[in-house]
C-alpha cells in the first residue's frame, strides 16, 4: 500500500506522542482545565503549554506543585516563631529561604504523587499540551502515612524532651520534635490541597509552644562559655560569640578575661560546654613579587564542663594576601571574624542541637601546628 511522505510524517508524530490528541480533531476539554474523564473530585489536575513536549510536560508539573506552594506559604505564619529561632539574627530574605526549603521538600513529596496522564497537539499552531494528575486518594494514603510517621516521632522525642538524661539531651529532643513539627504541617497543608472537603489532621502539638519551650531551656540551663588564645584573640572571641547568640545560644567569657558585654543572659548560670580555641597568623612566602601572603589557622575544642571530656573538635584556616604584610593582616583577620561568626558558629551549634557529630580529634590540613594547641585555655570558668 502506498502511503505519502505526510502520511508517514504524521504517522511518527502519532508514536512518539503516544495517546495525544491531534490537530484536526477535537480539542480535549482538559486544555480549558475541566475534565470529564478526570473529575476534580478524583484528581487534582494542571495543565502545561508549550511549542515542545518536554517543556509543556514540565509546565503540567509545575501547576499542580503551584497549588500546594501557595497552601504552605498561606500557613507559613503559624510557623514563624520557629523559621525565626531557626535563622536568628538574619534578615526576612535569608529566614524566606527556610520556607523555601520546607517548601522544596513538600513539593519532592507532591510530585511523587503525580504523572502526565493525557496530551494533545495542535498541529495548526504548533501547540504541546500535557495534562499532568493526581490521584486524591491515593495521595491521600501516602501523605496520611508520612503524617502518621512524623506525629509518632514528634511524640518520643517529646517524651524524651520532658524525661531527659541531661541537659543536651533535652535540647537536642525539643529540637528535633520543633523541626519535624513543622515538617509535618506542611505535609498537613498539602493533605488539605488533597482533601475535596479541605481538611487536614490536628497536630498534638503547637509549633509556637515547641519552640518557646525550646528557647526558655535555653536562656536558662544551657550556656556556652567561649574562650581564645593566640593572635588576634579577643576579636576573633567577639566573632563566634556573636555567631553563637545569633544561633539562640547563651554564651558567656567570664573567668577567661573577655568582653563581659558579650556574655549572654547566663544569669550567672555554670557553663554546660566550653568552646576554647587558638588561633595563629603568620607570613607565608610564596615568591610573589607583588603580593604579601599570611596564612591563618584556627582550631576548637568543645569540652563537657563538668568532665573535663573534650566532646568535638573541629579546624579551619586559609590564606590570604595583600600589597604588604600588614594589609594581608588586615584582611586575614576580617575573613577570620566573618568566618568565625557564621561558619564556626553554625557548625559548633548544629553540634549541640544534635544535627551533626563533630569529630573528637580533627587532624585537617586547616588545623594549627602542633605548639599552637598548647597554649589552648585548659580550664573552665568559674
Amino acid at each position: 500500500m502506498f502511503v505519502s511522505r505526510a502520511g508517514m510524517l504524521l504517522m511518527g508524530v502519532a508514536a512518539l506522542s503516544g495517546c495525544a490528541w491531534f490537530g484536526g480533531h477535537t480539542q480535549p476539554d482538559w486544555v480549558e482545565g475541566v475534565s470529564a474523564v478526570y473529575p476534580s473530585g478524583q484528581y487534582l489536575v494542571g495543565v502545561g503549554q508549550a511549542e515542545s513536549r518536554a517543556v509543556a510536560e514540565d509546565r503540567a508539573y509545575a501547576a499542580v506543585a503551584r497549588i500546594f506552594k501557595a497552601e504552605v506559604s498561606a500557613h507559613a505564619k503559624d510557623w514563624e516563631s520557629y523559621l525565626v529561632i531557626e535563622q536568628r539574627g538574619q534578615s526576612s530574605a535569608e529566614r524566606r529561604l527556610t520556607l523555601d526549603n520546607l517548601t522544596r521538600v513538600s513539593t519532592d513529596k507532591v510530585l511523587e504523587n503525580v504523572q502526565i496522564v493525557d496530551r494533545w497537539v495542535d498541529v495548526q499552531k504548533g501547540f504541546h499540551y500535557a495534562l499532568a494528575g493526581m490521584h486524591r486518594p491515593q495521595a491521600e494514603t501516602s501523605f496520611m502515612e508520612r503524617i502518621t510517621d512524623l506525629d509518632r516521632s514528634i511524640r518520643d522525642d517529646v517524651e524524651e524532651a520532658h524525661h531527659p538524661s541531661d541537659t543536651l539531651a533535652k535540647v537536642r529532643a525539643l529540637r528535633r520534635a520543633a523541626r519535624n513539627l513543622v515538617l509535618r504541617e506542611t505535609y498537613n497543608a498539602d493533605l488539605r490541597v488533597i482533601r475535596p472537603s479541605g481538611q487536614g489532621i490536628a497536630a498534638s502539638y503547637r509549633v509556637s509552644e515547641l519552640t518557646h519551650e525550646l528557647e526558655q531551656f535555653l536562656a536558662t540551663n544551657l550556656v556556652l562559655a567561649v574562650a581564645m588564645a593566640g593572635d588576634q584573640a579577643e576579636p576573633m572571641q567577639r566573632a563566634l560569640m556573636e555567631g553563637l547568640l545569633k544561633e539562640g545560644l547563651q554564651v558567656t567569657s567570664r573567668g577567661w578575661g573577655g568582653d563581659r558585654s558579650m556574655d549572654g543572659d547566663s544569669g550567672g548560670s555554670s557553663p554546660e560546654l566550653l568552646v576554647r580555641g587558638v588561633v595563629r597568623i603568620w607570613p607565608i612566602d610564596v615568591r610573589d613579587p607583588q603580593f604579601k601572603f599570611v596564612r591563618w589557622c584556627s582550631d576548637f575544642e568543645v569540652v563537657n564542663v563538668s568532665s573535663q571530656r573534650v566532646v568535638g573538635a573541629l579546624s579551619k584556616g586559609g590564606k590570604e594576601g595583600h600589597l604588604s604584610e600588614r594589609e594581608a593582616i588586615a584582611k586575614a583577620v576580617r575573613v577570620m571574624q566573618q568566618a568565625f561568626s557564621t561558619d564556626v558558629a553554625k557548625t559548633l551549634a548544629g553540634h549541640v542541637y544534635g544535627e551533626l557529630e563533630l569529630p573528637v580529634q580533627t587532624s585537617q590540613p586547616a588545623g594549627c601546628p602542633r605548639e599552637g594547641l598548647d597554649s589552648m585555655p585548659a580550664t573552665a570558668p568559674h
